[in-house]
């Protein structure tokens, strides 16, 4: 099997996980770019997430306001930069946070869609939105990765759009990610199965 065959198979695939598909000018883009086949499953899962996360908080805070659609878009790109620094998909390194950023404006998408790319790992800085958070909380815990900082900032935005107190929400927040993390060994198993290379 090609390595194109590879990656539009990591695009597609529709068994075990039901992962949603990226969205069509995202696959796109990833197929002009011949990116790795397991980049291509990694953002799916992420995106596939990045949906539940996005579901779920309307659910719990319909006052809450965000860009469901920027979140969706964060999510299958933030990682866009490592068709250009292949040995971050297995290795350390934050080269690709910058270069995707930058490969997505070139590309024509607008700065507030291609700044995840450069934002998913960097959740302490000050100009962070909510939708950055709900980003970086679908690249931790699509793998069932639990990281405390990250989610009392995202507790903290929960409750002050809710009033409600710091401990409720993240009791719900716990409860939600307990059970999207039990997803986790599918979605790892599906990105295992797909090379770096063809």
């Amino acid at each position: 099997m090609t390595t194109a065959d590879l990656l539009q198979r990591a695009l597609h695939h529709t068994d075990d996980p039901p992962l949603r598909p990226l969205p069509e000018q995202v696959a796109d883009l990833l197929r002009r770019l011949d990116a790795p086949p397991r980049l291509a499953a990694h953002l799916r899962a992420v995106h596939d997430v990045a949906h539940q996360l996005a579901d779920w908080t309307e659910r719990r805070n319909p006052a809450l306001s965000f860009d469901r659609e920027a979140v969706l878009f964060g999510a299958a790109t933030h990682d866009v930069g490592k068709t250009m620094y292949v040995a971050e998909l297995t290795g350390p390194g934050s080269e690709h946070e910058e270069a995707g950023r930058r490969l997505l404006l070139a590309e024509g998408f607008a700065p507030h869609l291609a700044r995840f790319a450069g934002t998913h790992a960097r959740w302490t800085d000050p100009e962070i939105g909510i939708e950055d958070l709900l980003v970086s909380l679908a690249d931790k815990i699509w793998k069932n990765k639990r990281v405390q900082e990250l989610e009392d900032l995202l507790v903290a935005r929960l409750a002050g759009a809710s009033g409600g107190a710091a401990w409720e929400e993240f009791l719900e927040l716990d409860e939600e990610l307990a059970r999207v993390g039990e997803g986790a060994d599918g979605r790892l198993a599906f990105q295992a199965s797909y090379p770096v290379h063809g």
